[in-house]
């Protein structure tokens, strides 16, 4: 089952680059994401910078966890970084249900599930 999250995890996040990569770039619209209540462009990039830089972080503390990248960090650090995601995760499907926008309801909440199911599997297993 670990190996089951660490996976998934990596293709979700991976995913979800491409996605924040898509609204930067205007290929998809901004309106799916945040609820739609972005009021600017600006807030939009503010937003979408700080959603990558967080993707990119947990992308990278699962990669240590599932010894793609061969970095040392302690037990504790480990499995409380992976609390805090699951946390995160949670709370980000509790801002998908609040969503203005049906259709970031029914394509996120679902994902964010799954990285909270996935998280908290990686989080018991250190």
């Amino acid at each position: 089952m670990v190996s089951i999250a660490q996976y998934g995890i990596l293709i979700i996040l991976s995913f979800l680059l491409v996605l924040h990569f898509c609204i930067i770039l205007k290929i998809i619209p901004s309106k799916i994401v945040w609820g739609n209540r972005l009021k600017s462009e600006k807030e939009m990039y503010r937003f979408e910078i700080i959603s990558i830089i967080f993707n990119v972080i947990f992308l990278f503390f699962v990669l240590v966890h599932s010894d793609i990248w061969m970095i040392d960090f302690s037990k504790i650090t480990m499995t409380i970084i992976l609390w805090i995601m699951t946390i995160f995760f949670a709370f980000n499907t509790l801002s998908n249900i609040l969503s203005k926008n049906k259709l970031e309801q029914r394509i996120f909440i679902p994902i964010t599930i799954l990285l909270t199911i996935f998280s908290l599997v990686l989080a018991l297993s250190c």
